[in-house]
């Protein structure tokens, strides 16, 4: 592996990963650095350089889009032969365009906390919860007392519909928190919200189908439904849900085999849906024979006396919805733990679908959440959450309002993980969030949400405080008030200078 020795001006304008990149790349051609040479790992660089993983990330991504190195997954990445390169593109971020940087995955992958960062990073980008208010206690004296009670039991494996008192449990919880009333039969366990959308993939798509989704979405969805060689269409979403007048067109027009919604605190939107769209949904579901399906992962994290809408499962008579809630936002994602509830028709097609991609959830696990809930572990839990987010999003809020002052727009989700907010004419979300990354704070730019026509939305990003405490919203809104301001001066000056004669 090669050793990089590299200095990075942090005072001035060039973001450091352009500096990175471009100091990498003169050393391969001038040879210091040679052919089939391993760079080193991401963490490695990143600390030797006193920088951001997230900074070493989009160098190397840079550097790769240029032809000088090459990704090979499972290994790092590898120094090309210069005399087998393509024509080399523009060496400099500048004469890139964005749209093609941003299509990279890391912006997702950050946002799903899949690319590990430096301590001092601010992350707003990130809706895993912070580590620190995990029910660990609770959850380890289920787990010890199942692993007494259940001795090597526990380790084998359940029904593939999953452990049954689990699905009994669950029919209890939806009772109480969603007002729906589903047999156990029709409760299928899966390993988190994502593992479940492929399974509905898998039992319903085939190549060349539809799915609708609203627009923008969740990234994970649309990544497991063109995985099945599904076409993607979104749907505009307002203040009171997806577009019906639109949704109906394009179900005339494409025939979808599902729609995929998240109806309460949506992704990136926060919007939660009216119960009048709510309806207006399942009629058109019951017109046109199309299954939904309905992600409800951030159900219970309403605040302020928020009267949470409805869900669209607890309003369908017809059996055209499917069901997806995952644990993770609630109470800890590495317990990748989560449950579908399936139309009755639907059920045997979605077990033979969990059965031949893992045959089972983990069945310690879920064991171990059974009894968390029979214990009324839950109840408490959630309500320390709610409390814990509550006092994270008045903050969030609170700094906000005072932003308005510059032109942003954002509607109070009252709930959830995420503020969506509209920024200023003049500030492009691509640019407050390579500003932003500068002074290491993460934000998310929300076009990596939309479908078909994303690069006409460069003007909203999303911000969670899931992964933060209130000094760093504190120092992290700062930050994006400084970059604001930075991008706004420089929109004016653009905007008022004179042509030279």
């Amino acid at each position: 592996m090669v050793n990089v020795s590299i200095q990075l001006n942090k005072d001035i304008t060039t973001p450091m990963y352009l500096q990175l990149s471009s100091s990498i790349g003169n050393l391969i051609k001038s040879g210091k650095i040679k052919p089939k040479e391993k760079l080193p790992p991401i963490r490695k660089l990143a600390n030797d350089l006193g920088v951001n993983n997230v900074t070493v990330v989009n160098a190397y991504k840079q550097l790769e889009a240029n032809g000088y190195i090459k990704a090979i997954k499972g290994s790092g990445y590898y120094v090309l032969n210069l005399e087998d390169k393509p024509t080399e593109k523009a060496s400099s971020m500048t004469n890139l365009e964005e749209d093609e940087f941003l299509e990279h995955e890391d912006i997702k992958l950050m946002s799903n906390g899949q690319i590990e960062i430096s301590s001092n990073t601010i992350n707003f980008a990130s809706t895993t919860p912070d580590p620190s208010i995990f029910p660990i206690e609770a959850f380890k004296n289920c787990l010890n007392e199942v692993l007494d009670r259940d001795k090597g039991y526990a380790f084998g494996y359940q029904e593939s519909n999953g452990f049954e008192p689990l699905r009994e449990s669950l029919c209890s919880f939806l009772e109480v928190y969603t007002n729906i009333t589903v047999k156990k039969e029709y409760i299928q366990i899966v390993s988190g919200a994502q593992q479940g959308i492929d399974i509905i993939g898998k039992t319903l798509l085939n190549p060349g189908d539809y799915v609708i989704t609203e627009n923008p979405t969740y990234t994970g969805a649309v990544s497991v439904f063109k995985s099945r060689g599904a076409q993607i269409v979104g749907v505009p979403i307002n203040e009171s849900g997806i577009d019906l007048k639109v949704l109906e067109r394009q179900i005339i027009r494409y025939n979808p085999k599902l729609i995929y919604v998240m109806t309460r605190f949506q992704s990136p939107t926060t919007i939660s849906y009216s119960k009048e769209n709510l309806q207006g949904l399942l009629k058109l579901s019951e017109k046109y024979g199309v299954y939904l399906v309905e992600d409800d992962s951030l159900a219970g994290l309403s605040f302020e006396n928020f009267d949470e809408s409805p869900s669209l499962k607890s309003l369908d008579t017809k059996d055209k919805v499917i069901y997806i809630k995952s644990f993770s936002k609630l109470l800890m994602p590495g317990l990748r733990i989560g449950f579908i509830i399936s139309p009755e028709n639907l059920s045997s097609e979605l077990l033979k679908a969990k059965h031949s991609t893992d045959i089972s959830s983990s069945g310690l696990i879920q064991r171990a959440l059974h009894l968390y809930f029979e214990k009324g572990h839950w109840e408490d839990h959630i309500n320390y959450m709610k409390d814990i987010y509550k006092e994270k999003y008045e903050a969030m809020l609170k700094y906000l309002n005072e932003l308005k002052k510059y032109g942003i727009n954002f509607t109070e989700p009252k709930g959830g993980l995420n503020f969506w907010i509209t920024l200023p004419q003049g500030v492009e979300a691509t640019k407050l969030y390579l500003e932003c990354v500068k002074e290491d704070v993460l934000i998310v730019p929300c076009k990596i949400f939309y479908v078909n026509n994303y690069r006409n939305n460069d003007n909203t990003i999303r911000l969670s405080y899931a992964a933060t405490n209130l000094e760093e919203i504190k120092a992290g809104m700062k930050v994006l008030e400084y970059s604001i301001i930075k991008l706004l001066n420089k929109s004016k000056s653009r905007t008022y200078m004179s042509p030279m004669i």
